[in-house]
């Protein structure tokens, strides 16, 4: 994928191995302008795949731990395709419009995940495809993104997960809230001939400019995972937040099943997401899969690592369940701890509430 025409654009600043900016200059004010204002992200790099046909919604639903058979036109939720035993391969955000499922998933990942979904079409009427060459994806964040889109003439579904169609054949999808303030988030889809054109009209509606290291900043905030990143090859669902954003747990058989109800109804999963402070003295950042320390023993990995404009140095990380709220750990070298929010007890009362609240947007996407 070549580098995208957003990132070529003055001030832009690319990291290597991406094709899209990591920021225009200034980070930290890009973060604030995500929590308090508009900020438009470049997110054009994420792998765009199609499901059209008759059969498409049920084959998705035996494929994939979400309950997708009854999804309703303009709506949108998250799925998870498992490994036999269990492991996340793959995590879907769906949108579902005009007799067409869209699924955007992690930068690179999507022909895997077209050669998984053509080895499973045996006689049903579905044609997966990849359409990123053709389709890209933007970010508009932050508590004025209602106004932008207003502003500039488009659709601002208020439901989560609501999907609205727009004229070119893309759409507007209405994401969970990032950071812990709850910054808006609306997901555009459109033709990736047109990509520069849009962000220009964004723009010109009120919408600053962001990279995406300040996206990942409230991403991070929020305890939203990312494949790859935020887990690993033993990743089960029931570690994460994907359990109550991505998982139907009334759902019947698909693959990896087995393994996700075991955990949930017998036990606690092996590992927890949770937040770290580091203490920021290190001017480079731990990478992905760097050993999360208790003294000599490890007891986690790290996934992102961010500067946050408020919370300093910030991680999300896997860590054991063993690790006491209080433990003192080191990550890279750096001292470390696990943030009180996401203590034990804390977390089971989060997860309940954000049990409920799912269950609830369910109820209204789905008819169950």
């Amino acid at each position: 994928m070549t580098t995208s025409p957003l990132a070529a654009r003055p001030g832009a600043v690319v990291a290597e191995g991406t094709t899209v900016a990591a920021h225009h200059g200034d980070p930290l004010r890009e973060q604030r302008l995500l929590a308090e204002g508009a900020g438009l992200v470049d997110r054009s790099d994420r792998d765009v795949l199609t499901v059209p046909g008759a059969d498409r919604l049920t084959w998705l639903h035996s494929l994939t731990s979400q309950h997708l058979e009854r999804l309703a036109d303009g709506t949108g939720t998250e799925a998870l395709v498992l490994s036999p035993h269990g492991h996340v391969e793959h995590h879907l955000v769906l949108a579902e419009l005009g007799g067409t499922t869209w699924a955007d998933v992690e930068p690179g990942t999507g022909a895997a995940l077209q050669t998984f979904l053509d080895r499973m079409r045996f006689m049903l009427r579905v044609e997966p495809a990849l359409v990123t060459a053709d389709r890209a994806l933007l970010s508009l964040v932050g508590p004025r993104a209602p106004e932008v889109l207003a502003a500039a003439g488009l659709p601002a579904p208020e439901a989560p997960y609501a999907v609205a169609a727009l004229p070119d054949g893309g759409w507007v999808r209405r994401m969970p809230p990032l950071g812990d303030g709850g910054a808006t988030a609306f997901d555009l889809l459109v033709p990736r001939a047109d990509l520069a054109d849009r962000a220009d009209a964004l723009t010109a509606a009120g919408a600053g400019s962001a990279g995406l290291d300040a996206y990942e900043a409230l991403r991070v905030e929020a305890r939203r995972p990312r494949l790859g990143v935020d887990t690993d090859h033993r990743t089960i669902p029931n570690e994460l937040e994907w359990l109550t954003s991505a998982v139907h747990l009334e759902k019947g058989c698909y693959r990896g099943q087995e393994t996700v109800a075991r955990v949930h109804n017998l036990g606690r999963p092996p590992r927890r997401l949770v937040l770290l402070h580091l203490d920021g003295v290190s001017e480079d950042l731990a990478a992905p899969g760097t050993p999360v320390l208790s003294g000599a023993r490890e007891v986690g990995r790290t996934g992102t690592v961010v500067r946050h404009h408020e919370l300093g140095v910030v991680a999300l990380a896997l860590v054991k369940q063993s690790v006491a709220p209080d433990a003192e750990l080191t990550v890279g070298g750096a001292r470390a701890s696990v943030d009180p929010d996401d203590a034990p007890a804390a977390l089971d009362d989060t997860r309940a509430a954000a049990r409920d609240r799912v269950r609830a947007v369910r109820s209204a996407t789905i008819g169950r």
